[in-house]
């Protein structure tokens, strides 16, 4: 079970095989009674099982499993593995998260003859660890991973928005920790948001378009086409945004979209800022949460000639988490949520649980049900050429080499 024979035999397989593959070798190398894999759903709240290539039946909604007050919940949210005795069929049960770069894909999940050894744990962590690239490979070959996502059926409008949202919901690097999660409405709204890591830089953007179903899904592409190929091309954010600005305005249909774009150093950590209309972004420092009050521009497409942004700077210091929302997040069913004191409460959590949580408290709020699409990023700014230590080993931990999860040490992840 070394991670080159690992990785060697999942490729070897087709796609939709390769976790199988990889089962049946822990299966037989570790003498399990069995070895399956879950997959996190869109919402992060569930997993679901997905079992041999022949059992997935894919034309059915997959069968979701509740996280909230479980094991498996447990085990994401720490990002350790734990072992679980008495199962009640004489099995020790042994999870262990899949994860890379702080995005949770899923859990491992092994049913032993007996409690395993500190050997045996690191071979499951690490096997655990390969998953993630596996999943990673394989997902654009098939649609498996992508219906294990879907726990309950997406409408057209909410299958294209996700489709523009990262392929990744979160990303870790020496520098910072960035996660995204997104709650459609009840008819989808048009939120987005997306990340980039360059080799100097990393940036954000969310928005919003307006319009419900549909056409706000249509102009939301449009929008997140018009950003991502401008960004592509090397261009700044003042003309990223002048893009933006010029496809709504071209064929937005005189709709129009709100939005801010974010762009910091990793080599000084100078920041930069544009916002289009949008909410106001919200930042805690030394357990204290404001509200960042910016230059606001027009949205993009709104008004009578060609809008120009202004590129602003922010402050942003090591030790800050910075959250950017859509008015999704601020709608009336949650008035009565004090948003700036769940985010102190959540703050020594990983970003992507502090934005589950606060996704999870708005949607609580509104009972299920969302007028309009809530949608947040969470960024902790660790600071430029910032090196940390694993507890364990000593070694420096680089962007390769860093712990994904809430910062505690997890050899090969």
């Amino acid at each position: 079970m070394t991670l080159a024979g690992t990785l060697e035999a999942a490729e070897a397989a087709p796609p939709v095989e390769s976790l199988d593959v990889v089962a049946r070798m822990l299966r037989d190398h570790l003498g399990a009674a069995s070895v399956s894999f879950l997959i996190t759903d869109f919402t992060g709240g569930s997993v679901v099982r997905l079992g041999t290539a022949g059992s997935v039946e894919t034309d059915e909604p997959a069968r979701r499993i509740p996280l909230r007050g479980t094991l498996y919940d447990d085990v994401i949210r720490t990002q350790q593995p734990k072992v679980q005795d008495g199962t009640g069929n004489g099995l020790v049960r042994v999870l262990a998260p899949v994860t890379n770069r702080g995005d949770a894909i899923g859990l491992l999940e092994l049913f032993l003859p007996a409690a395993p050894s500190a050997q045996v744990m690191r071979e499951i962590s690490e096997t655990a660890h390969a998953l993630a690239y596996i999943v990673i490979a394989n997902r654009s070959f098939t649609d498996v991973y992508q219906w294990g996502r879907r726990t309950t059926p997406l409408s057209l409008a909410a299958e294209i928005q996700h489709r523009l949202l990262p392929a990744s919901l979160a990303c870790e690097a020496a520098q910072f920790a960035v996660a995204g999660a997104l709650e459609p409405a009840d008819h989808v709204g048009g939120d987005t948001f997306d990340y980039v890591i360059d080799r100097d830089t990393v940036q954000l953007s969310v928005t919003d378009a307006m319009g419900h179903d549909v056409d706000a899904a249509l102009l939301a592409t449009l929008l997140v086409g018009a950003l991502r190929r401008a960004r592509r091309a090397g261009a700044g954010l003042d003309e990223q945004a002048r893009q933006a600005d010029q496809a709504v305005r071209d064929h937005g249909r005189r709709s129009y979209a709100t939005g801010q774009l974010l762009r910091i150093s990793l080599l000084d950590g100078r920041t930069e800022f544009v916002n289009a209309g949008h909410p106001w972004p919200l930042r805690m420092r030394d357990g204290q949460v404001r509200e960042i009050v910016p230059e606001i521009d027009l949205p993009f497409g709104l008004g009578v000639h060609a809008n120009t942004y202004q590129v602003q700077s922010l402050d942003l210091r090591p030790g800050d988490r910075l959250v950017m929302l859509t008015d999704g997040m601020l709608e009336r069913n949650a008035q009565s949520l004090d948003l700036p004191d769940l985010i102190v409460r959540t703050r020594a959590l990983h970003p992507r649980e502090a934005a589950r949580t606060l996704i999870g408290a708005i949607l609580d709020a509104g009972h299920g049900h969302l007028h309009d699409d809530a949608t947040i990023m969470c960024l902790d700014w660790h600071g430029p050429g910032t090196t940390r230590r694993d507890a364990a080993t000593g070694a420096d931990l680089t962007d390769a080499s860093r712990p994904s999860g809430t910062g505690a040490p997890a050899p090969g992840r």
